[in-house]
């Protein structure tokens, strides 16, 4: 196997609960050597998130693989000159205290960039490092609320609505893998490193698309529209006539008119509006009624048939026991098996992409709080007395 694009680069991933530790993850899939630095003994939250197997929290194994485990508080004088010498031989920092936090630590910019001139420190609030709200605590419900998502998100005449899981601190950490990225290319020019500011409150807008350009130029404030867009129809759920849901997408004129004549409405291709997406969405109450009464006459297996013979756009609405036997998944190696030491093969999500020289690979599951603790200190210069020393101290 190739060698990793990230092989020799060193990460210590100080961050909890989710956007932090998910960017520390994606460097970790492509060969950057992770460390993960948990209080000794308030671990991070994530291990405790969502369903456990015989104790083990699921989510932390695909939380925390590719990463090697170490405790450390670094509120006290021996933690906070342990990260410093973990952070003279790192390339990244990853963390999500409030601000200033490390700094009534000591711990902060000036001190670490001191200790490494080339150190890339990445910092993951709910708000960012200033402005009125900076002080705040947050997750990634509030940067979903106050993004717009979820006054765009849910039926008109219903409440605003919520993602059920961390839709912001996943886009965050995705944009916090990049920029970490963007800062080390940057570091090639300059040979020194500087502070990734990731407020997770801004990467969610980004992602929404043109709207503050729509209010600014033309005051135009979209409304919630349910499954329908205002830019194209037919586009929504449907039901087919074995319970099952099925969703349709014509955001191409081609597309559209192949939908109206597989499902037996070919005239509708001849009015004026259905010449343009917005004339579409203006009628979808006519368009959605033709394509779901047709739709709800046949079963899903032949409405994907048919629509895929029509070379229109349709997807099965799957969950995940649907998407575990979904034969392009399958295809891609999407969901993929680790061998796990607590629990044995265990299936998760692959890596991200696929490179076609040097890919990514997941190496190990999320492990054991601190169970690499020893062997950190170890390799950094510590003697076994040092080490037991920090750890009688309250340190590790």
């Amino acid at each position: 196997m190739s060698r990793p694009p990230l092989a020799g680069l060193r990460v210590l991933d100080l961050a909890t609960l989710f956007a932090g530790p998910l960017a520390a993850t994606l460097l970790g899939d492509f060969g950057a050597e992770v460390v993960k630095v948990e209080h000794p003994t308030r671990p991070d939250p994530s291990r405790g998130h969502g369903p456990a197997k015989d104790g083990v929290g699921l989510w932390w194994k695909v939380l925390g693989r590719n990463k090697r485990t170490m405790t450390l508080d670094l509120s006290t004088p021996g933690g906070r000159a342990t990260l410093l010498r973990l952070a003279a031989s790192a390339d990244v920092v990853v963390e999500n205290f409030r601000p200033g936090t490390l700094e009534k630590w000591d711990l902060g910019w000036a001190e670490l960039s001191a200790a490494n001139p080339r150190l890339v420190l990445a910092r993951v609030t709910a708000f960012g490092q200033f402005g009125p709200s900076s002080h705040r605590p947050g997750f990634g419900t509030l940067a979903e609320a106050m993004s717009g998502f979820a006054a765009l998100t849910g039926e008109p005449d219903a409440p605003p609505t919520l993602p059920p899981f961390g839709l912001a601190d996943s886009i965050a950490g995705l944009a916090t893998a990049y920029a970490v990225m963007t800062a080390l290319a940057a570091r090639e020019h300059t040979g020194a490193g500087q502070v990734v500011d990731m407020a997770l409150i801004e990467p969610i807008l980004a992602v929404l698309g043109p709207h503050p350009t729509w209010y600014d130029q033309l005051g135009y404030v979209q409304e919630r529209t349910g499954n329908r867009s205002a830019n194209n129809a037919p586009r929504n759920t449907y039901r087919t006539a074995d319970g099952s849901w099925v969703a349709v997408s014509t955001s191409a004129q081609s597309v559209a008119e192949r939908v109206m004549g597989l499902v037996g409405r070919p005239e509708l291709t001849d009015e004026p509006w259905f010449a343009t997406g917005a004339g579409r969405a203006a009628h979808a109450d006519v368009l959605d009624a033709a394509v779901g009464g047709w739709i709800a006459a046949r079963t899903r297996t032949d409405v994907l048939a048919a629509f895929e013979k029509a070379e229109a756009a349709i997807a099965p609405v799957q969950d995940v026991r649907d998407v575990l036997a979904d034969p392009q998944y399958t295809a891609l190696h999407t969901v993929t098996t680790v061998d796990d030491p607590e629990l044995g093969p265990l299936r998760m999500q692959n890596v991200l992409f696929r490179l076609s020289e040097t890919p990514g690979a997941i190496r190990w599951a999320g492990r054991p709080h601190g169970a690499d603790t020893d062997a950190v200190l170890t390799e950094l210069g510590l003697a076994p007395a040092e080490i037991a020393a920090l750890r009688e101290a309250g340190a590790l």
